[in-house]
């Protein structure tokens, strides 16, 4: 499989990670080989999170890694955190409730809590999961710097980040922040659509309209990594858009070029994704080793420029 250099880490991580949010749902004999299927398959980065499963799909995620028989010197793993979840996780101040937190006492210890889960000494990228309006940027300094000198963490990022929160960030951490984990799926590419309906009175759009603040282009001019999250999602976890009869000019024109291709339609959307010169990675949400070995596909599919377009077109989205 393909490899992409993480922003400019220096790190080279297949194109496609496997997410693991959804393996809390499987025993221990199907989550190792879940992931033997995607380490197999050349995929070499997976991504994870501590709220995921409320902690138990890092657990199971750790395990699987030793059942699977896995060199930890062959991968990388990636976790966020910075969310607080209402039923139980507790910051060390006896309060619960959902919130964010991204305070220097909760950063350390969620991370020697995910390295337990995980089974590892240490981390390949840290990500904030969500921006926190009440973040202090010189704790979550404080944090970085001592998770790095400690060698828990290798390399940091964020997720669903504004440029500006990027930039709040960036600025009071020493380390560089190489990735930032945003939805994008020919369904939700409004990160696309925003630019595109520049200078347009009322975007004739059928989409959410969600304000993305030029995020695709301040990635591309910093050359920071977009990890495109739930690549076959409509909405917010409303659903696939694959084989959804919703989206049938879509699924018949992904058909088309499927056949064309020798491939399927799952891999021709992540091909999709992947053609935009943003360096993106595309995060798998899937557990099942069939789709998974689909996704080997991806590298036969080379989309024109006329291609990509018919695709964003038959989403629903407008060229004005």
């Amino acid at each position: 499989m393909k490899q992409i250099e993480l922003g400019q880490s220096g790190l080279n991580a297949s194109q496609i990670a496997l997410g693991v949010m959804r393996i809390d749902r499987k025993n221990a004999q199907e989550a190792a080989k879940t992931v033997s299927t995607a380490f197999d398959a050349g995929i070499n980065y997976y991504d994870t999170a501590d709220i995921y499963g409320a902690g138990k799909s890092s657990t199971i995620f750790g395990q699987a890694l030793k059942d699977a028989g896995i060199d930890r010197n062959k991968i990388y793993i990636q976790t966020k955190i910075g969310i607080i979840l209402k039923n139980g996780q507790i910051n060390g101040d006896g309060l619960t409730g959902l919130r964010y937190d991204f305070s220097r006492e909760h950063l350390l210890s969620a991370v020697d809590i995910e390295l337990q889960r995980l089974q590892t000494d240490h981390v390949d990228f840290l990500l904030l999961h969500r921006p926190d309006t009440l973040m202090e940027p010189e704790e979550i300094a404080d944090a970085f710097s001592q998770l790095e000198a400690s060698g828990k963490v290798l390399h940091f990022g964020v997720s669903n980040f504004t440029p500006y929160d990027i930039e709040l960030v960036q600025q009071a951490v020493s380390q560089r922040l190489e990735v930032n984990q945003l939805q994008f799926a020919l369904t939700h590419a409004n990160m696309i659509s925003e630019n595109i309906q520049m200078n347009i009175d009322g975007s004739p759009d059928s989409d959410t309209h969600v304000r993305t603040f030029d995020i695709l282009t301040y990635m591309r001019l910093h050359k920071m990594t977009i990890q495109a999250w739930s690549p076959f999602q409509y909405g917010m976890f409303a659903g696939v858009f694959i084989d959804n009869p919703k989206f049938k000019e879509l699924n018949d024109q992904l058909q088309t070029l499927a056949d064309k291709y020798h491939s399927n339609k799952s891999a021709v959307a992540v091909a999709w994704i992947l053609k935009h010169p943003a360096n993106i990675q595309t995060i798998l949400g899937s557990t099942s080793p069939e789709h998974i070995k689909q996704m080997t596909e991806v590298d036969d599919v080379h989309l024109s420029n006329q291609e990509w377009y018919d695709l964003y077109q038959a989403a629903g989205y407008k060229i004005p």
